[in-house]
């Protein structure tokens, strides 16, 4: 096949899902405004009046109301700005420009929709309306795409959070594709540099912040010249099952904690290595991963694994190296069957008491998890090294596909 040939196929395909993705932020930024623009809003609450937290209707009247009051006019919005791709690529006589209509005709079918399921006809809500129907959830919310676990914290999580319909792209540069908001989040290695830069950017987003620390000490946030006492819980390597109750409790956990014994070889220092930067951490991933139960459990609770930039890069420290590598892994393999979204925290050189030498401000790498976690990143990379960005993506694709392979399933809901 000829260029040309080539050129032929991919143009219009281009356009084609171009004008629908088109209508797809119409429809999200329609939506967004409905929470921000109090006439628009007034429309819009019916959709919240409808479901129950089980996504069953109130009752069929208000159901039906809330597709006249809400899903029409949005609708009708997303026609009436389709046509601004048909019109300018007639106008100006583009190749293929016919098939720039493409998003009206894809409009329509939420326009057929909403009135069919005004009008009330028999079961065209279980054709039309997908991220409503109620039941336990079997998978969890989706990084691409909405589905119902996805939408159902737009409703019963924070209502000015999860906007987008279709696609989860107008929240992910929202920043609105996880919401913090109100949020209980412990961080382990509370009392290390990072730690405490989570916790306070935590505090700052709205989440109410746990402090695990090894250190019998109270931790206090420094806020704006001012000392605040956040709840501190003292727990020790080899003892994870002690935090069982509390764990109950936290709908996201960050595992935070390690050790870096430098230039050190000896069966000591393997074997403390692994102790605190691998099991000890996975230990405590699956008593947290065990108090995932509910349909709303799997939705609110999440777990974000510090797993490091040497999962990929040397760290010009072996054990550390390896330790840390091991635990990526185990993290790899074990979030096949997760009952809840895990992500990795694959972070660069910042400057702490582990890495005096590290070039990045453990203040700003906690603002980028938090930006990224937001925007629904599951692996989370903040460093300086360019190679990362490359290497790591590449590397958790092919290993994610090997242990899909050569590994059994287990039950994950």
């Amino acid at each position: 096949m000829d260029l040309d040939n080539l050129i032929t196929i991919i143009t219009p395909v281009i356009i084609i899902l171009g004008t629908i993705i088109w209508v797809e932020i119409v429809r999200d930024c329609y939506h967004a405004l409905s929470h921000y623009w109090q006439p628009l809003y007034r429309l819009h609450s019916w959709h919240h009046k409808v479901f129950r937290p089980d996504l069953t209707a109130v009752s069929e009247d208000i159901y039906r109301k809330a597709h006249w009051y809400n899903d029409l006019p949005e609708a009708l919005v997303m026609l009436t700005l389709s046509f601004i791709p048909g019109l300018i690529f007639s106008w100006q006589t583009i190749p293929y420009s016919w098939v720039a209509w493409t998003g009206s005709l894809y409009t329509l079918t939420f326009l057929f929709g909403a009135i069919a399921r005004g009008a009330g006809v028999p079961y065209v809500d279980e054709l039309t309306d997908l991220t409503h129907r109620p039941g336990d959830f079997t998978t969890l919310p989706a990084p691409w795409f909405v589905n119902r676990p996805y939408h159902w914290r737009h409703h019963f999580d924070n209502q000015k959070a999860y906007y987008s319909g279709t696609l989860t792209l107008v929240d992910k540069i929202m920043g609105t594709a996880l919401s913090l908001k109100g949020k209980t989040i412990g961080v382990t290695g509370a009392s290390g540099t990072l730690g405490l830069s989570l916790l306070k950017e935590l505090h700052l987003n709205g989440a109410k912040v746990i402090a695990l620390t090894s250190q019998d000490k109270q931790i206090n946030l420094e806020i704006e010249a001012q000392e605040i006492p956040i709840k501190t819980l003292t727990w020790q390597v080899g003892k994870e099952t002690d935090l069982i109750d509390e764990l109950t409790k936290i709908d996201i956990l960050i595992i935070n904690h390690g050790l870096n014994v430098h230039q050190e070889r000896s069966e000591k220092a393997i074997i403390k290595s692994y102790e605190v930067n691998t099991f000890s951490g996975w230990r405590l991933m699956e008593c947290f991963l065990k108090t995932v139960k509910t349909n709303q459990d799997k939705v609110r609770k999440e777990v974000w694994v510090n797993t490091s930039e040497a999962e990929v890069n040397p760290a010009l420290s072996p054990l550390y190296e390896l330790s840390k590598r091991t635990f990526g892994d185990l993290i790899t393999l074990r979030r096949l069957d997760a009952p809840c979204v895990v992500r990795k925290l694959i972070l660069g050189p910042f400057k702490s008491n582990l890495n005096p030498i590290g070039v990045m401000s453990a203040d700003w790498v906690a603002k980028q998890i938090i930006k990224g976690a937001k925007s629904d990143n599951r692996n989370i990379i903040v460093t300086i090294n360019p190679i990362t960005f490359i290497v790591f993506p590449v590397k958790e694709m092919m290993q994610t596909i090997y242990f899909k392979l050569f590994t059994k399933a287990r039950d994950k809901f």
